[in-house]
């Protein structure tokens, strides 16, 4: 499995301009055997360059990567769909992880027909870890309206305090601090914060010996551990040896649970997980955005003591990494497996391009900062930012990883095994506003906009990827981004589903309907109506972000919410 850095760059190539090339029609599964191509009417040279990039940092276009795999199941696996991550597969939103039943995977059950059957932790006290600030700014606006005057700065300081008081106690010494106990393993392992390491090493016993001694923060409230705490309603606790189970463990555990009858409908006898997805990496190079800092990986990044200190890993370090994660994935009792790529971190609008792209057609801007630190007030002497050049190289960077996990799912297919590459990184490059869509001359040649679902266009006005801003009483600006301007909202995650939905398809999983259990037709859609009902910041944001980013801004440097919520590399 062992990669030199010369195999993942001869990786790169041609390729075709859309981001999954998938069809969406599904096949019988009742037939023997099949073979998995990326569709029925691909020519030679299509299937051969959908193996590869059209360009460096192009998305890989055929999730197959053009390597057709010949299958055959009987029955249907107990567990329809188990997923490894980290926050964007918990369903983080806006500094917390609280509406699971809204995260992408659970999006993909509801539309399965298994949404009752599908498990996921629940952290539904005080609008979830670490702290909701979704929660925290509509508390401020109920106390002082859509705007803070000068005066009532001092009173808004201490009644945001003693909010995050409230959610401190409730999971420190409250009805949070003891998750509830089950012996079935959940459906949803992901964790927020969590990275390759993470997923290697971590369990519940060893979350639980991390949390340590409560202690009650006086002037900056916040649950401690909070990444620890909530593993522990993630992963299994009981029985007691389950507690050392790791994500891929846990995994593993329910890719054994084979065979035995499953209503009316024969149990596969050779695989306990009919789709497995696996999408893991992004904190391997996010905490460069939280912290705006980048930190080059060096001894000690595989040691969970040790590796806080970096922001970014180097790709030969992500690629080692990665080769132990795909050993025990292939361990791992599941009929197909999706890779998620990893994102380009630099996007998120949390980091904020200052001025101007540093030259006509350049992807990049000289600096870049908070999104409300103005053009106008910033200061590079003082202020918190990050360099064009060192934005490109994140994003260099981050491609080697997406071409080293191309390159275990390319060995995986010529094994014989039914595992896909979904390229996320080009799905979220061809929804970035001020990177591509605003700016002509910096779009490459792969490039077109994404097409986004009819209920989503009909919104006013259209969701886009720069920080969400209202006028009082509507969402005026974003849309695609929560209020912490790095994971998505509700309608982003369903975008993601339904990529994953599609990918899916072309395996040939079944979807059904809810209420006979019937096969769906083709094209299976995300109901993205539900999804706007339920998306409070797409059809009622916060009305204090009307003056602005001011709200947010000023939560973050006065109660240092963001990096104190999102520093994905600490520990404690």
């Amino acid at each position: 499995m062992r990669r030199t850095q010369r195999d993942v760059r001869l990786s790169k190539g041609a390729g075709v301009p859309n981001l999954t090339g998938a069809d969406h029609r599904g096949r019988d599964m009742t037939e023997p055997a099949h073979i998995s191509t990326p569709t029925s009417t691909a020519t030679p040279t299509a299937t051969a360059t959908a193996t590869r990039r059209a360009e460096p940092g192009a998305p890989y276009t055929d999730p197959t990567l053009g390597i057709p795999v010949r299958t055959s199941w009987r029955g249907e696996p107990v567990n329809r769909l188990v997923t490894i991550g980290d926050s964007l597969t918990q369903g983080f939103q806006s500094c917390a992880v609280f509406t699971t039943d809204l995260s992408y995977p659970a999006i993909i059950a509801h539309e399965l027909g298994w949404a009752d059957r599908f498990r996921h932790p629940d952290y539904a006290g005080c609008g979830g870890l670490p702290l909701n600030l979704e929660f925290l700014l509509r508390d401020l606006e109920e106390r002082y309206g859509s705007d803070f005057d000068w005066w009532e700065m001092a009173p808004a300081l201490f009644r945001a305090r003693r909010y995050m008081d409230r959610v401190e106690d409730h999971w420190e010494r409250g009805p949070g601090a003891t998750p509830a106990s089950t012996t079935a393993i959940h459906h949803n392992l992901a964790v927020f914060s969590w990275d390759l390491r993470d997923a290697l090493e971590k369990s519940a016993d060893v979350c639980r010996a991390m949390i340590g001694a409560h202690k009650d923060e006086l002037v900056r409230q916040l649950t401690s551990n909070a990444v620890e705490r909530a593993a522990l309603r993630a992963l299994p606790t009981q029985p007691p040896e389950r507690g050392a189970l790791t994500q891929l463990g846990a995994a593993a555990a329910l890719g054994e649970q084979t065979g035995g009858p499953e209503e009316e409908r024969e149990a596969d006898p050779d695989h306990g997980i009919e789709t497995l997805i696996v999408f893991l990496g992004a904190n391997n190079a996010l905490s460069s955005v939280i912290e705006l800092k980048v930190a080059w990986s060096g001894a000690g990044y595989d040691d969970l003591r040790t590796k806080g200190k970096f922001t970014v890993w180097r790709p030969e370090h992500f690629a080692a990494e990665l080769d132990q994660v795909a050993a025990a994935v292939e361990r791992i009792r599941a009929r197909h497996v999706i890779w998620c790529a990893v994102p380009h971190v630099t996007i998120a609008p949390i980091a904020r391009g200052v001025t101007t792209k540093m030259e006509s057609g350049s992807r990049y801007f000289p600096h870049y900062t908070r999104p409300w630190i103005s053009d106008h007030d910033f200061d590079a002497r003082r202020d918190p930012h990050i360099t064009g050049a060192q934005a490109q190289s994140v994003d260099e960077a981050i491609d080697e990883y997406n071409d080293a996990m191309a390159e275990v799912v390319r060995s995986a297919r010529r094994a014989g095994r039914d595992w896909y590459l979904l390229d996320t990184a080009g799905l979220l490059d061809r929804m970035a506003s001020r990177r591509f869509a605003e700016d002509e001359q910096a779009r490459p040649g792969w490039w077109t906009p994404y097409p986004l679902p009819e209920e989503l266009r009909a919104l006013d006005p259209v969701p886009n990827s720069r920080f969400l801003l209202s006028d009082g009483e509507r969402r005026t600006d974003g849309g695609l981004f929560s209020l912490d301007g790095v994971h998505p909202t509700t309608v982003a995650y369903g975008i993601l589903a339904q990529e994953l939905i599609t990918v899916m398809r072309s395996a040939g999983v079944e979807f059904r309907r809810p209420r006979d259990g019937g096969p769906r037709p083709d094209p299976v859609q995300v109901d993205f109506a539900r999804l706007v009902r339920r998306d409070t910041l797409i059809n009622h944001p916060p009305g204090n972000l009307r003056s602005g980013l001011h709200a947010i801004g000023w939560a973050d440097e006065a109660l240092d919410v963001i990096k104190r919520t999102m520093s994905f590399g600490f520990t404690g």
